[in-house]
């Protein structure tokens, strides 16, 4: 992961290889929600926990909603939300994804790491902005200390979409300019669909926001999803596969 972090903050984004599972969900399948054997699951976990180093990773439930927990040792997995964050040491918030966009987040000063599942629906009903909130003051910071780095997703070449969506982004209101519009092209072969770059929806909202340092998916053809066969899962190329995660974590 190329990404400049304070010392004693740490990152790892997973790929598809590494684990135990079995076609469809080959082999580092870290979704335990996706029918793939559950003894092949908690062994690609154990796998992961052993990567980084002893560290926990939590493992979330995911609704595409905004709800962020506040984790720490005792918290079990399966908590429902899609965005977690902490302070304390030896505990990975995580996020599992197969299109959708993880992010993770920290300060300047690294005391406290957060992440965050954006789909279109938990982008647009503002998951990013309640995540930055939380770490803003968690933390005791401004939006300009905070640091953000966007994971592989759906790419903009991949991700069709209807007017529903699109509308979703285009309210013209104060919390989502009307200027969105610039990160959705009419489809080429579909008349009234659209192709949704949803890794610069994000970084136009945390820019909204007052976030500038951001890294990762620039919305090229490498962070795709779709286009990574051979190092990423995606439930919009194949319909039943796995999951692989992001994880963030303090010393």
């Amino acid at each position: 992961m190329d990404w400049a972090l304070p010392a004693g903050v740490h990152a790892v984004c997973t790929t598809r290889m590494g684990g135990v599972s079995k076609a469809p969900f080959a082999s580092f399948n870290l979704g335990d929600h996706v029918r793939d054997d559950p003894y092949a699951v908690a062994q690609n976990r154990a796998l992961l926990q052993v990567q980084l180093g002893g560290v926990r990773p939590v493992f979330l439930t995911q609704v595409h909603g905004v709800d962020v927990a506040h984790l720490n040792a005792t918290t079990t997995d399966g908590t429902t939300a899609d965005a977690c964050i902490t302070q304390d040491a030896q505990v990975a918030c995580t996020i599992m994804v197969a299109d959708c966009l993880p992010l993770l987040f920290t300060d300047e000063a690294g005391q406290v790491v957060a992440a965050a599942h954006a789909g279109w629906r938990g982008l647009a009903a503002g998951v990013i902005e309640h995540t930055v909130r939380a770490l803003c003051e968690q933390a005791g910071v401004d939006p300009a200390q905070v640091c953000v780095w966007l994971g592989p997703c759906i790419g903009p070449d991949a991700f069709e979409v209807g007017d529903d969506v699109r509308g979703a982004f285009n309210s013209g209101s104060a919390s989502e300019p009307s200027h969105a519009q610039r990160y959705f092209k009419p489809h080429p072969a579909h008349a009234g669909k659209w192709l949704a770059d949803l890794a610069g929806l994000a970084r136009h909202r945390l820019h909204v926001m007052g976030v500038n340092a951001i890294d990762g998916n620039n919305s090229s053809s490498d962070w795709c999803t779709v286009s990574q066969s051979s190092r990423l899962f995606s439930y919009r190329r194949d319909g039943v596969t796995g999951r692989f995660a992001v994880c963030i974590w303090r010393d």
